[in-house]
Formats: structure tokens, C-alpha cells, sequence
């Protein structure tokens, strides 16, 4: 059976421009707001060929989500518009096999001096030459380097887990932006964003040190942050919740819910939608797996009787 001429024709404009609309979607959504967020979830359900669109152009920005895609596609075969994608996938899987070096990380410069990686939802576990273990989290850059006898781990991009033994000669130094750190004998976690660094001290004294040579000495159950304006207040928190992704958990207690979805975004290698404003108000309660995102988002929309809808690559919030 073939398609009547007018037919083809007015859906072959109709995904013409799906695809323009869909690359400037990928372009809006690098910053955007609430409003974008639900304009967005509202294209993709005006149209199936939307969703074909954005998937097609998406394997082009980032191919680390398209494996994803491919995954979730080659595993849900009788679910209903993942069927009508199926003719994409071997195209689009190839494309990620080309691209995923290049685009698993946006910012190429971090790329280029790390020696070791993690993709969204990868963590990874390394041995540094004098014992130190470390555990790299999700999205995270490290790159470790000697000079005059001492060791130094630069944290580029992201969050890490340092356990160093006593008697570390030299003391580990380990550097994340404007932060310089030296521990022996102590186990502490690092993470840095847009310039700002945090430490967190679980076991053990960890030495600090600003750009300006102002010092701090934290203890165990200590936590500081390092940023523009210098140090801040040294805090205790809750390092059973701080640290629960060291093992392999998320932690939330009255916590609201945008920020549970903004920390189940970092092990998700694809779109999370809220289009639910009522979710911006409620707080929730719970202990999860990091490596179950999708796990967890289905808890959560238990919990507040929200609707999810699940598609390859991204899951929405009603």
C-alpha cells in the first residue's frame, strides 16, 4: 500500500520542520527556565515526528544521550512511538559510536588535560602511585600529575572521593580550581562547579589553602566552601546524606523537589521535564539508588501523585 502524493508530501514537510524546531529547541534548553521547560514538554506531545526530531538532532549534540536512546529503543520494542523510531537506530547508533568521544563532555579544554573521565551516571574507582584510592563521580574530570617528587590530583570538572593512607610521603595535594588541599591519613570528598569548590571531611584533618594564602584546618564531620569571596563559614553537616553517593545512594530529607531533580539530573544521561508547577511547592523523603534514576523519578511521581511519562532519552512530570 503507498502513500496518496498529497499525503507524502504534507508529511514530509511535517518533519522538515520538526527538525528545524527541534535544533532550536537543543539551542534554547542549554538555558533554560521553568516556562521553557514546559513549552518544551508541550511540543513534544503536539506531534510524534517532534519526538523523532529531537532524538535525530540530539544524536548530533551529544552522543553520549544517543546511546542511550538506542538502548532504551532496542529494548522497548512494542511500546508505541518507539516503534516508529526503530528505522532510526542503527543511522543514529552509528553517529554515537563517531561522536561520543568528542561530545561526552561540552567543554573540550577539561577533556583534553584529564586522564580519567566519567560520562552521566558513570562512576569510577582509581589507585594513585602512592596508595590513595579514589572514587571519580558522575560527569567528573581528574587528572593526576608529579613534579619535584609530589603527587598532585587536579579535580577539573565535577566531584571525587579521596581516601589516603597514613603515612603518605609526600602528603596528597589535590587542587579543584581555587582550592589547593593537602591530607594524609584522612578521607574527604571534593566537588567543583562554575569555579566554586566544597570540601567535606569524613574521616581525618585536611589542610586548605585560597589563592590569597588564607588557610583553614578541617576536621572530621567538617564541611567549607571555596568560591570568588573566599572561604566560607565552616558547617557540620549530615555527612551520612552529604556523602550517601559514595555508597551509591541518594539521600533526601525534606528536601523540595526541584532540588531532587536537579541532583537526579547528574546521573541522568538525558532530559528530565517538569511541567508540574504544584511539585515546585511539595518537600519529600527518601533513600535511593543513584545508578536508578528512572527508579527513582517513578518513586517519586508515586509519592506526589504526579503523572510520568517515559520516552527514550527523557522522562516527563504532569
Amino acid at each position: 500500500m503507498t502513500d496518496h502524493p498529497s499525503t507524502s508530501s504534507s508529511v514530509t514537510q511535517a518533519r522538515a520542520r520538526a527538525r528545524e524546531q527541534a535544533l532550536d529547541w537543543l539551542v534554547r534548553l542549554q538555558c533554560a527556565d521553568p516556562q521553557d521547560e514546559r513549552d518544551f514538554a508541550d511540543w513534544l506531545a503536539q506531534a510524534e515526528e517532534n519526538a523523532e526530531a529531537y532524538l535525530q538532532a540530539e544524536a548530533l549534540w551529544n552522543g553520549a544521550a544517543l546511546q542511550q536512546a538506542a538502548g532504551h529503543l532496542q529494548r522497548r520494542r512494542r511500546r508505541a512511538w518507539p516503534a516508529r523510531l526503530r528505522r532510526y537506530r542503527a543511522p543514529l547508533a552509528a553517529a554515537a559510536l563517531l561522536l561520543v568521544g568528542l561530545f561526552t563532555f561540552g567543554n573540550l579544554p577539561v577533556r583534553l588535560q584529564a586522564d580519567h573521565l566519567t560520562a552521566v551516571g558513570e562512576r569510577q574507582r582509581l589507585q594513585l602511585d602512592e596508595g590513595a584510592r579514589v572514587l571519580l563521580n558522575t560527569d567528573s574530570a581528574l587528572a593526576s600529575e608529579r613534579h619535584d617528587g609530589q603527587r598532585t590530583a587536579r579535580l577539573l570538572q565535577g566531584e571525587a572521593y579521596f581516601q589516603v593512607p597514613a603515612g603518605t610521603q609526600p602528603a596528597l595535594e589535590v587542587r579543584a580550581g581555587p582550592l589547593r588541599a593537602r591530607a594524609d591519613d584522612t578521607d574527604f570528598a571534593v566537588r567543583y562547579f562554575d569555579g566554586q569548590a566544597q570540601v567535606r571531611v569524613q574521616r581525618g584533618d585536611v589542610d586548605l589553602q585560597s589563592p590569597d594564602d588564607q588557610r583553614v584546618r578541617l576536621r572530621a564531620g567538617d564541611s567549607i566552601s571555596l568560591g570568588p569571596a573566599g572561604f566560607s563559614a565552616p558547617q557540620r553537616p549530615d555527612m551520612a546524606k552529604a556523602l550517601a553517593w559514595v555508597e551509591g545512594r541518594l539521600v533526601f530529607e525534606n528536601c523540595p523537589v526541584s532540588q531532587v531533580l536537579d541532583e537526579v539530573r547528574r546521573y541522568y544521561p538525558g532530559w528530565i521535564v517538569n511541567r508540574n508547577p504544584r511539585l515546585e511547592q511539595l518537600t519529600v523523603t527518601g533513600n535511593y539508588r543513584l545508578d536508578q534514576p528512572v527508579e527513582t523519578l517513578r518513586a517519586l511521581a508515586q509519592i506526589t501523585s504526579a503523572q510520568l511519562h517515559e520516552y527514550p532519552a527523557l522522562v516527563i512530570l504532569n
